[in-house]
């Protein structure tokens, strides 16, 4: 659920950038010099990801985002962390743990929102069709009910859902993201009702 990118003039000055379109918008864990919002094109973030090492277990998997393809004039949201080149061998293994749950390396390119940071190539992991964790479309009200009822070492799946719409709502106010969105509400509706019959 990440982003990485290394632009070098010389080996002393290399950058590393990580951009986060799920968990790492609201969990960063490792060190960053400073941190920039934007987004990619032709993709969509989709709770269409199991995880059975974080948010779920073997046999009852949680849900998480990965992302899509889709149309040129699609645009998934997200945070970059510029990564003190001191700091990037390690931010790069801490993540490789973090993110191994199936994902594959593919190239994009990152629009950062303030005009004057440009735009940059990334390469990004995203859960494939392929990789033996992926879940798949399902009606978002089965989704929710998954989400709603998993939990695995990291915590709640309806934790991870949560944390993610209230950051991205936070940090990007002007963004609609009308998957993330809907599955916060159903999964409200359910807490609601849950705690409503207790």
């Amino acid at each position: 659920m990440l982003l990485t990118y290394f632009h070098s003039q010389s080996v002393s000055d290399s950058i590393m950038w990580v951009f986060g379109y799920g968990s790492l918008i609201w969990k960063v864990d490792f060190p960053f010099k400073r941190k920039i919002t934007g987004f990619i094109k032709g993709y969509q973030r989709r709770f269409w990801q199991g995880s059975t090492d974080h948010r779920g277990v073997p046999g009852n998997p949680g849900r998480v985002v990965t992302l899509v393809p889709a149309t040129d004039e699609d645009r998934v949201y997200g945070v970059a962390y510029e990564i003190h080149q001191e700091d990037a061998e390690n931010v790069r293994k801490h993540l490789d743990h973090r993110e191994k749950g199936g994902y594959t390396l593919v190239n994009v390119t990152f629009f950062a929102d303030n005009p004057n940071e440009g735009q940059f190539d990334l390469g990004i992991y995203i859960g494939t069709q392929d990789n033996p964790n992926f879940l798949g479309p399902a009606p978002l009200d089965a989704i929710a009910n998954q989400i709603f009822h998993s939990v695995g070492p990291s915590g709640k799946n309806i934790d991870y859902l949560l944390n993610l719409a209230h950051a991205l709502r936070t940090t990007m106010p002007e963004v609609d993201d009308p998957h993330l969105f809907e599955l916060e509400r159903l999964v409200n509706d359910l807490k609601n009702r849950n705690e409503f019959n207790i």
